[in-house]
């Protein structure tokens, strides 16, 4: 009997331990994720900093933002303001102020339509000072290149992440308009653009039709996207990889990203043709991989494809965007060398933490615009791949960004500050896992963690706070009806989402109660209350 008792007695201690020691862990995960909160509550903040910023200097008549504030000031364009600056102050109301989403973001889209739409839906610069068109003549080329980088850079990110919206229809309706004017880009009148925007309108209309071809289900976006891939993929003269200057960086990588977008597609249905694109895509592929990568296999900003000279050895910050196409192919092909390329250049980032990009080395800490579009990049990648010094990395460099951003919201005074709300509200995501509540308040601070299959979240605020708080759905699948949800360019990862139809069990830590909800519910939102003081620590988990 005496034995019983002491063994029950160390049995006792043992479980007693052991919930101490899993307490402790749990403790620590809740910990990490209102740590999580107060990053991404900074990057949520400073981006509607940047919004109210550049509202200040809309037109007082259009309530349009110029394109740039030190100059330019007296018009909207569609290559700039439109493509690289509005839509990320649709994407930031979105979430953090849905009564300005609602209102003069959408007021904005409106006036948009009506005063720069010029052929057809095609979109041409505005004049404020003049109210009516900036150039009294029609010029097709700059009217072309606006609406690729709109429709791109612009209207594209923010169709995926809030889906079928009025924004998509502006898309749809500049597409369709766009292919009664051109279809393959051959060339350019050179007073305004040279070769790069050949290539680069050609990548982001293979990438927006791509895309569209899925959402909307209708065979001439694929069609369209088929003539252009036959331009590149079908003619050795015009097989990138084969140009003088191959451009890596910014307006001119979009033509690698978009053709394997649209080698994705064909994967999927349309095989053969797939066969027929698959040598010259290998090639295109291997060749950057020989000739274009430094030491640490981040890529330069251009080089020769014939002769393999290196044309500028500065390092590319949209390497992202290139990598996006190595590890879609991969995907498909299972091609190990694509993935390694990637690994590589994103285990060496530790080499670059502060690093001048897209700038003279000797003035840090250089743009925030090439800050961005690394970050940016990065993220999407990391989602995929979890390396731990990649993570280390995107804290680190962050900071670089926020720190230059001025007090009144404004980051440089040009279109690129929309990218900095871009990829601070990606940033952002990340930490919450693409939670978000609604309504937003500066002081509640939410963010979440994933491990061992559930989601800890942890929430507070500093007053009373009652509304709701929105999981994320797998918007590859619902916003975009795409087979897989493969990286590509100014897409929003998705961290942990609710599928509609499967159930989840959320269990409270506050009150130790666990109630069960559909993904769909989720998608809704929780209805929460917080008090000041108190850290809402919640579970999540789906049920088998």
């Amino acid at each position: 009997m005496i034995w019983f008792k002491r063994v029950t007695f160390f049995v006792s201690i043992i479980i007693t331990s052991y919930a101490c020691v899993n307490n402790q862990v749990n403790n620590q995960v809740f910990q990490q994720a209102i740590e999580n909160g107060k990053d991404a509550n900074e990057g949520f903040s400073r981006s509607l900093k940047f919004v109210n910023g550049w509202l200040a200097e809309a037109d007082s008549v259009s309530g349009l933002i110029p394109r740039n504030l030190y100059k330019d000031k007296d018009f909207w364009n569609a290559k700039d303001a439109a493509a690289d600056n509005y839509p990320f102050m649709v994407l930031t109301s979105s979430i953090v102020d849905k009564n300005m989403y609602e209102g003069v973001m959408l007021d904005m889209l409106k006036t948009e339509i009506e005063l720069s739409s010029r052929v057809g839906n095609l979109p041409d610069s505005y004049s404020f000072s003049k109210q009516a068109f900036l150039k009294d003549e029609i010029e097709m080329d700059p009217i072309l290149f606006g609406a690729s980088e709109y429709m791109k850079d612009g209207l594209m990110p923010l169709t995926e992440w809030l889906g079928d919206t009025p924004w998509l229809a502006r898309m749809k309706g500049i597409l369709d308009d766009f292919q009664k004017e051109a279809e393959v880009i051959t060339a350019l009148d050179g007073k305004h653009f040279g070769n790069s925007a050949v290539v680069e309108i050609n990548g982001e209309l293979l990438q927006v039709l791509s895309r569209m071809y899925w959402i909307c289900g209708e065979q001439k976006y694929l069609d369209w996207a088929i003539k252009i891939g036959d331009y590149y993929l079908l003619n050795d003269e015009n097989l990138p990889s084969n140009m003088e200057h191959l451009r890596l960086r910014d307006h001119g990588c979009e033509i690698i990203s978009g053709l394997s977008e649209l080698y994705l597609a064909l994967h999927f249905v349309d095989t053969l043709k797939k066969a027929k694109y698959s040598k010259p895509m290998h090639q295109m592929l291997d060749r950057i991989l020989e000739i274009g990568r430094n030491e640490h296999g981040l890529f330069y900003n251009g080089v020769n494809g014939i002769t393999g000279e290196i044309i500028d050895n500065r390092i590319a910050d949209n390497f992202g965007y290139t990598f996006n196409a190595y590890y879609c192919v991969y995907l498909l092909d299972r091609t190990d060398a694509y993935r390694d390329a990637v690994l590589k250049g994103l285990g060496s980032l530790h080499f670059y933490k502060n690093y001048v990009w897209e700038g003279n080395p000797k003035q840090a800490p250089g743009s925030a615009d090439g800050y961005a579009d690394a970050i940016e990049g990065t993220i999407n990648l990391y989602n995929r791949e979890p390396i731990a010094s990649v993570k280390d990395w995107i804290d680190s460099e962050i900071k670089v960004m926020f720190s230059i951003q001025k007090d009144d919201g404004i980051v440089e005074g040009w279109h690129g500050d929309g990218n900095f709300a871009r990829t601070a509200i990606m940033y952002s995501l990340w930490k919450t896992k693409s939670l978000t509540i609604n309504p937003w308040r500066e002081d509640v601070i939410f963010g979440a963690v994933e491990k061992d299959d559930k989601l800890w979240v942890s929430m507070q605020s500093e007053s009373d706070w009652k509304g709701k708080l929105v999981f994320d759905k797998p918007r590859f699948k619902e916003n975009l009806n795409m087979p897989i949800d493969y990286p590509r360019i100014n897409q929003f990862p998705e961290w942990f989402t609710a599928q509609k139809n499967a159930k989840y069990k959320v269990h409270d830590l506050s009150n130790g109660k666990t109630t069960s909800y559909s993904g769909k519910d989720l998608q809704n939102g929780l209805e929460i209350g917080l008090i000041p003081g108190e850290i809402k620590k919640l579970v999540v988990e789906k049920m088998n």
